[in-house]
């Protein structure tokens, strides 16, 4: 027999029963039954109950095992009687009678419980003691789902005829969107690698380099905050790129992926099929009031500006004179509800630094009600029913203001209606493309034109657009793939013109001495012809965290940086020793965390 174990924790059955067993694992609950102890072993595997009664000579010994202690346990399997089955234990018809137990590494008291109520201890605490938390059932469920999807991805990748590369982690500083995490050169002093923000130029470079199909799964390194679905510092995308490939052949290699590895994971939730819906950028914001809509949420907003302009109702036509404008939001079967519901939304609007939702009220045979409709005539009235597509019996809520507040607001009180009508999909997983992004905007603090999404992206039109259009109003072949309101994917069609790139750079400020400096490999391979290519980069760390059904993107990451960017178990980051500094060339002139305090 095994030094360890002859089974593991979770494969017992009744087959078993009158065999010698050994067992390891974590003593996970001792009970005490009066004369009958029970000890629940622990593993990857499963759980297993081991008893010994009173009379054993080693009961004491088993008895005095501290919880989370490793232990090795030898006995016989026996049935459990049957009112003692446990049908919600895999291992449940049957328990080990303990007539030998080893303890192989005794655990101290632990800092907070492992069982369900242990995700209520402060995340700093379960971040400290990281080993330990990994330890909690929902935690191992999630970071080996993680390793399965990543695992399924990668199949179904290479069922679609792409080949694995690996591409650099030490790089040059790239101008990318983000803060660079830079290291320092031992060899050559004052100059600096930087880790990839994203294998963005390598992967185009594998096109460039002749290989057709290209994937892996990337490690991405960005020096930014952190959010529920981002994590500061590091993680991890499929990374993908196709030569000869237009939108739509992305669209055709993603789709399934990402449709089969859902559906793989997805339990008992509906997952949408494909095609998944094209939605331009223009038409998402005015209908979602985001770039990131959740469809599970079937309301779709208008935009009502030209019915208030000319209207009775002085407030909204005043803002619209002014450059306003109005967007309505449909509540279904809600023109009947009480003064209470419609007062609550009010109530939460001001809360979100709003002056109000207005609204009207749609009823069975009174008409229109509220203040707003008593401003309006019947023909008014009509045209909203038509826009939104209400009839008697719903009511419609309206956000009015200059566009940059009332977009992102009106996404929210369009979710925030959709949760009080409780019409929300919860079991379900609802994908869409976003396309047609605006290939520039404007940049209000730097007052001048920037790139919108990626600069190495295609315009729609090539130089023809970049030549005849406004710069606002020129689009590129970009995209994104959103699942549930969370942003999964984005990618693009590149620019593989060399001529069309420099123009591209030339309207966003940049000269073509600076374009050279900045990408130099990449300037110098498309003059050496370069294929058409596109590609995509869905984030593994969101797809885990939407199948997991988690609330931030930490739980499904084994060892995770926290809001603030720190390792607190390994104590990152942290001064270095003289020595390393000196090797690295580097001088810290000022302890900045003495100077603020």
């Amino acid at each position: 027999m095994h030094i360890y174990r002859s089974h593991n924790c979770g494969v017992l059955r009744r087959d078993a029963v009158g065999h010698q067993v050994r067992l390891s694992g974590w003593v996970d609950r001792l009970r005490d039954h009066g004369g009958l102890l029970f000890l629940d072993l622990r593993d990857t595997y499963g759980l297993t109950q081991c008893v010994i009664d009173v009379s054993n000579a080693i009961f004491k010994d088993v008895e005095s095992v501290s919880l989370e202690s490793v232990v090795t346990v030898d006995g016989t399997v026996r049935l459990r009687t049957h009112d003692t089955v446990n049908l919600q234990l895999a291992t449940g018809a049957i328990e080990v009678r303990i007539e030998k137990l080893t303890v192989l590494s005794a655990a101290k008291a632990l800092p907070f419980s492992l069982k369900r109520n242990g995700a209520q201890s402060s995340e700093s605490l379960r971040l400290t003691y990281r080993f330990l938390d990994l330890r909690r059932k929902e935690m191992q469920k999630n970071i080996i789902l993680r390793s399965n999807v990543i695992a399924a991805l990668r199949r179904r990748m290479i069922a679609s005829c792409f080949t694995e590369f690996q591409t650099p982690i030490l790089t040059a500083s790239s101008p990318e969107g983000a803060r660079d995490f830079v290291v320092p050169s031992r060899l050559h002093p004052g100059k600096f690698y930087a880790l990839p923000q994203a294998p963005q130029q390598f992967k185009q470079l594998l096109m460039i380099g002749g290989f057709d199909r290209y994937f892996q799964i990337a490690p991405c390194f960005r020096d930014e905050d952190a959010r529920a679905d981002r994590s500061p510092g590091e993680f991890y995308q499929l990374d993908f790129e196709m030569a000869f490939a237009t939108q739509e052949d992305v669209f055709a290699v993603l789709e399934p992926v990402l449709y089969g590895t859902f559906e793989e994971f997805a339990k008992n939730k509906c997952v949408m099929p494909p095609p998944f819906p094209r939605i331009p950028y223009a038409k998402a914001m005015v209908t979602y009031g985001t770039d990131k809509p959740d469809l599970r949420n079937p309301l779709e907003m208008a935009d009502v500006s030209d019915i208030f302009a000319k209207g009775e109702f002085k407030l909204f036509s005043t803002l619209i004179a002014r450059g306003g404008i109005v967007r309505a939001i449909p509540a279904p079967k809600a023109g009947m509800r009480p003064r209470s519901f419609f007062d609550r939304l009010n109530s939460w609007a001001r809360s979100n630094g709003q002056a109000g939702l207005g609204y009207i009220q749609f009823q069975n045979g009174r008409g229109a009600l509220g203040p707003i409709a008593k401003n309006l005539d019947s023909e008014c009235l009509e045209k909203i029913k038509k826009r939104l597509g209400v009839t008697s019996g719903d009511a419609v809520f309206f956000v009015c203001g200059i566009e940059k507040d009332v977009v992102p607001f009106s996404g929210l009180a369009r979710m925030k209606i959709a949760e009080e009508l409780e019409i929300m999909d919860r079991d379900a997983f609802a994908f869409c493309w976003i396309v047609d992004f605006p290939l520039y905007t404007y940049d209000e603090n730097a007052k001048r034109i920037v790139f919108s999404h990626n600069p190495f992206s295609m315009p729609q039109g090539g130089m023809e657009a970049l030549n005849t259009k406004e710069p606002l109003d020129i689009l590129a072949y970009q995209y994104d793939i959103v699942c549930n309101g969370i942003e999964i994917s984005s990618g693009a069609i590149r620019n593989h013109l060399l001529d069309v790139m420099y123009k591209s750079f030339h309207i966003a400020g940049y000269s073509q001495e600076s374009v050279e400096e900045k990408f130099p490999a990449m300037i110098e391979a498309l003059s050496y012809g370069a294929p058409p290519h596109g590609g995509a980069a869905p984030g593994i760390d969101r797809i885990v965290m939407l199948l997991a059904g988690a609330s931030n993107i930490r739980q499904v990451i084994a060892f995770p940086l926290s809001q603030m960017g720190e390792d607190l178990m390994l104590k990152a980051p942290a001064k270095i020793s003289q020595d390393c500094l000196k090797d690295a060339h580097i001088a810290v002139t000022e302890d900045i965390s003495s100077s603020e305090s």
